[in-house]
């Protein structure tokens, strides 16, 4: 097994991997499908925590861990392991995967509530060049929560395309 899993999934062009389940846990959301919701994350979950326990110590797939978490609803867990993923993929050691990193801790506090974390950890990505996109904020699910909210519709705005 390898930490990537088995059929990796990127959002982006990143090293911050999912597995097919918890994909498939984030549309069931979508869709308000709560029970299969948390099926898929639960299979997702089971799936991820087999590799952390193989590579410990490997922050991207800890950061998968911790939305799973989030997904599942369990806020401390998710958010504990969020920013151990930080801890060991900092952006002073790595400003590209670190920002991809702090990007997934900010959906991942958005996904349990916590808009305070997840402006903080959002703006910090915002502010430097990573692969945060106007159209990501606009259009993939981790970001639903935060729809609305001033600080996050401000960072939304400031990487809309600018008009000639």
């Amino acid at each position: 097994m390898n930490a990537s899993g088995e059929n990796p999934i990127t959002l982006a062009n990143e090293n911050v991997v999912f597995n097919r389940p918890f994909i498939e846990g984030l549309i069931a959301r979508m869709t308000n499908d709560n029970a299969k919701a948390r099926s898929a994350f639960t299979s997702a979950q089971l799936e991820q925590e087999k590799i952390v326990g193989a590579e410990p110590n490997y922050g991207p797939a800890l950061c998968v861990l911790g939305l799973i978490e989030a997904g599942l609803g369990q806020k401390e867990q998710a958010l504990l392991d969020g920013r151990r993923a930080v801890e060991l993929l900092p952006l002073k050691k790595d400003a590209v995967g670190g920002a991809e990193i702090v990007k997934y801790l900010a959906a991942n506090a958005a996904l349990v509530d916590d808009k305070n974390v997840a402006g903080e950890q959002l703006a910090i990505v915002a502010e430097r060049p990573s692969s945060i996109s106007y159209g990501q904020l606009k259009l993939l699910p981790f970001w639903d929560p935060l729809r609305g909210d001033p600080r996050f519709e401000k960072i939304v705005a400031s990487l809309a395309p600018k008009s000639n």
